[in-house]
């Protein structure tokens, strides 16, 4: 039978080194089998009711990294509050000074710093410290679930109470500018350009930032990569499908459509489709599961005849389609944009 549930108020809503814990008399063995602990990582165990969440794969992945690890690319772009860059079971993605070696370990990517002391913004700025919690947050579950795009305050990062290693409070990561560039050159291109598109949508950073890491950063492995990413990223996209989609119709061959374009329709009201290609008036709709709800059906289809009393040819996307049928998806947008007047 597993053992009842046992947690020392040290312990609680931590993640933490079940070997310290033991040497310390916190716990046994027996104890960490119990229903009070999530096994994360080798050694690495987590109060069970903190949220099953990229975050808490971060803590877990720091306490197994040497000093001066940090969060970076996709995985800090997720701590920065774009949520859809990874989940619980993603790689972590981890940067270390250039000085200091580890090895990657399943479920995390190593990477290191370059060697350059002018490279500025490594981490988020510590300006603003905050007291890391031992406690959960009034209102919320965990204090690993706690985030905002605003949130720039440092890491608590490995604290000792006694001895038991503790990691508290958020996870040290690189500064948003700083992942949007390691997304770009470590992540599929089109994931990227929806992550990317994240951190703009949620005002973590805006393009003139981009441009300057793009910049700052030109002359490294990947500089190129990143700027012909960052070249593909607008920010307007409602929805991470919507972004994929934009970037593989431009890999694909099409002229690269506006996100959320303003069209003015005979009611007077202003509509922005998803794509649109307004030289030639056609766009396209991106219908995620959502839209199957019937008072969103009929209001779809209410702006759907709008835009076409406008003079607007409109063709929808479901997300199977995009998943499975790319190539024919493909072939009816270029065959619009050709009947509109559009020659490849």
């Amino acid at each position: 039978m597993p053992p009842h549930p046992h947690r020392p108020p040290e312990l609680a809503w931590q993640v933490f080194r079940g070997s310290e814990a033991i040497r310390r008399g916190l716990l046994s063995r027996h104890h960490l089998r119990g229903s009070s602990w999530i096994r994360l990582r080798q050694d690495v165990y987590a109060d069970a009711r903190l949220d099953r969440d990229h975050a808490l794969a971060c803590r877990a992945a720091l306490l197994r990294m040497p000093p001066g690890a940090a969060i970076a690319g996709p995985s800090a772009a997720y701590l920065h509050g774009v949520e859809h860059a990874a989940d619980f079971t993603d790689d972590v993605h981890v940067l270390l000074p250039a000085t200091v070696r580890a090895d990657s370990q399943p479920g995390v990517r190593v990477h290191h710093a370059p060697m350059s002391s002018t490279r500025s913004g490594l981490l988020v700025p510590v300006g603003s410290a905050a007291p890391a919690r031992t406690s959960p947050p009034a209102g919320t579950r965990s204090p690993a679930g706690t985030r905002s795009p605003a949130d720039t305050s440092p890491p608590a990062g490995a604290r000792s109470t006694g001895a038991v290693m503790i990691l508290a409070g958020p996870p040290p990561r690189t500064e948003p500018a700083a992942c949007a560039w390691e997304t770009a050159v470590w992540a599929d291109p089109v994931e990227a350009v929806g992550i990317v598109d994240g951190l703009l949508r949620t005002g973590s950073v805006n393009r003139s930032a981009l441009a300057s890491e793009a910049a700052r950063n030109a002359c490294r492995p990947g500089g190129r990569r990143a700027a012909w990413v960052f070249g593909l990223t607008d920010g307007l996209a409602q929805s991470p499908p919507e972004s994929h989609l934009r970037v593989r119709l431009v890999l694909a061959g099409l002229p690269r459509p506006v996100a959320q374009y303003p069209v003015r329709v005979p009611t007077g009201l202003l509509l922005h489709p998803d794509l649109a290609w307004p030289e030639f008036r056609v766009a396209v709709e991106y219908d995620g599961q959502w839209h199957s709800d019937a008072d969103r059906m009929h209001l779809d289809r209410r702006r759907l005849n709008q835009l076409v009393a406008a003079g607007w040819l409109v063709l929808h996307v479901t997300g199977r389609r995009l998943r499975k049928e790319f190539p024919a998806l493909v072939r009816e947008i270029r065959a619009a944009l050709v009947a509109r007047g559009w020659r490849p």
